[in-house]
């Protein structure tokens, strides 16, 4: 009796590449939660160009996943299935002429908004409080401090699951309160913004002033994923989701090795020992306590990637 044909490897059937693919990648390594199962393969293009041809030429039940700094998102236990996209060095690249600011889709925010300033270019600076990179930002509208990234987006340059390259305005993108009307297997790979004449060093001080404030109200240097729910009122309304958090008495709320924050209660923290289902879990029970404290049902803004163990 022969025995069963060995189980075909997906690393085996993608196309060739000129970047860099890894077989059963450690994802905790590289989010900000420092937690999660593995990327079925990791794929680290040399270029766009590179990224588009994988794109076009992968066979197309493969599943790809966008994965920037890790910053807003939890990696569940199970790890990802077929192949998670980071975007290297020939996506960071940031440049300036005149009140225009073009970055690729991998260049950290607080980048973006520290060129700006160099270069006297104002309406940026809420960047310098945005974790993560601008390809996220667009995908998510993500703000801070009463800016949002459609307030000085022009347009943004993204690949399909064919890797064809389509600009997309900000009409076409339809940005809203932490969304945009983007088709979930389209990668976002660069970003065109606009800002206003300044003076640089007014900037500075005002990007100085955002750190400031952060460090004074966030938890920055412990295990987190950033603003963990959004807030029922939108921007600039309210309530805010901290408040009912905290009005449901679920600061400092703890399961297995994961906490909610007693410096804000709209992040949750990793003390060392966390599971992937352990955040989840807990912010699963923050819904549910603040549901029944008030009725209101948060919905979560840090994204959950891949399977549960």
């Amino acid at each position: 009796m022969s025995a069963a044909p060995k189980a075909s490897r997906l690393i085996d059937r993608l196309p060739p590449v000129r970047g860099r693919l890894s077989e059963g990648y450690a994802l905790a390594k590289v989010t900000w939660f420092q937690v999660g199962g593995v990327a079925e393969v990791m794929f680290r293009p040399e270029d766009e160009a590179d990224l588009a041809a994988f794109l076009r030429d992968r066979p197309h039940d493969v599943p790809v996943t966008v994965l920037g700094v890790g910053s807003n998102v939890l990696v569940r236990d199970g790890g990802i299935d077929g192949v998670v996209v980071r975007l290297g060095r020939a996506f960071v690249g940031v440049t300036s002429d005149g009140v225009d600011v073009r970055a690729g889709a991998g260049a950290l925010d607080a980048n973006v908004a520290a060129v700006a300033a160099r270069s006297g270019i104002a309406g940026l600076e809420f960047l310098s409080g945005v974790p993560g990179t601008i390809g996220g930002a667009v995908r998510m509208n993500a703000g801070a401090y009463g800016r949002e990234i459609k307030d000085v987006l022009v347009s943004a340059r993204c690949l399909n699951d064919r890797g064809q390259v389509h600009e997309l305005d900000r009409e076409a993108l339809g940005l809203s309160y932490r969304q945009a009307r983007l088709p979930r297997d389209w990668i976002v790979v660069a970003a065109h913004l606009r800002g206003e004449p300044g003076d640089a060093a007014s900037i500075a001080a005002r990007i100085d002033d955002v750190h400031r404030r952060r460090e004074a109200s966030q938890p920055v240097r412990t295990r987190t994923g950033g603003s963990t729910f959004k807030n029922p009122g939108g921007p600039d309304g309210s309530p805010k989701a901290w408040e009912l958090i905290d009005r449901a008495g679920c600061r400092d709320l703890t399961i297995g090795g994961a906490h909610v924050s007693p410096m804000h209660c709209n992040f949750l923290e990793n003390t060392g020992s966390a599971s992937a289902a352990d955040l989840e879990a807990l912010g699963e029970e923050v819904r549910r306590r603040v549901f029944d404290s008030c009725g209101v049902m948060l919905q979560w803004e840090i994204e959950r990637l891949g399977r549960r163990a």
